[in-house]
């Protein structure tokens, strides 16, 4: 009967089970009888509260062993030399919290293994490298710019644009591309559409387009571009 299916419905909403796509539902779920067992009449109703769901909640996150934690952090410094708080936004969801690595790096740098420090600027917090990332860096530095192009897919754990570098986001999605010039984003391909970041001579955006589009769709497609 309706009564008992509302009555069902405000018991799963008080313990945060169900949950509606409308606030009208919860409107309707607050009424409260007037004198005599009766209903206030109200311009809320069920039949205009929209769908009703099962609330998404959170799994609790397992508390890793120390040995896997640890075994983690050594690959994400495997993965960027470089690691910090923000860099690891796009990393998996089941990875352990920051704290935790934190930890683990902490532990590190006490045994001598790795170097701490402030390695990137503009970032706070703590952040950790490999020695030889630290060389790699103040190589770089000294290097005058190449101009070369360097063309990733979304899905690349350095599609790191909208995070560490200037301009929006790019889904991680494997049809989607990141043209990088001497380290910053300089075009996107997302959607089927191109989207320069900086302005270029006709004959550069050419050139940039041919790169970003490399890969991601056939080759006699871009020749024919």
């Amino acid at each position: 009967m309706r009564p008992q299916v509302e009555e069902a419905l405000g018991e799963l909403v008080a313990l945060g089970i169900v949950t509606s796509d409308s606030f009208a539902g919860l409107r309707a779920l607050l009424r409260k009888p007037a004198a005599g067992g009766r209903r206030r009449t109200t311009m809320f109703g069920m039949e205009s509260a929209g769908r009703w769901a099962l609330a998404r909640r959170p799994r609790p996150q397992m508390q890793a062993r120390p040995e896997a934690v640890e075994h983690l952090a050594r690959t994400l410094l495997l993965r960027y030399g470089v690691v910090f708080w923000r860099l690891i936004e796009r990393e998996a969801p089941w990875l352990p919290p920051w704290r935790d690595l934190l930890r683990a790096y902490r532990r590190l740098e006490a045994r001598g293994e790795i170097r701490g420090g402030r390695f990137v600027a503009g970032f706070s917090g703590e952040q950790f490298a490999l020695a030889e990332a630290v060389g790699m860096l103040r190589e770089v530095r000294r290097k005058p710019p190449s101009g070369s192009w360097v063309s990733l897919s979304g899905a690349d754990p350095l599609n790191l644009v909208g995070i560490l570098t200037p301009g929006p986001k790019l889904a991680a999605l494997t049809g989607n591309r990141l043209l990088y010039r001497d380290g910053l984003p300089v075009a996107l391909f997302a959607g089927g559409e191109t989207q320069f970041l900086e302005t270029f001579e006709p004959a550069t955006q050419w050139e940039a387009r041919k790169a970003l589009l490399r890969g991601a769709v056939p080759s006699s497609l871009i020749a024919l571009s």
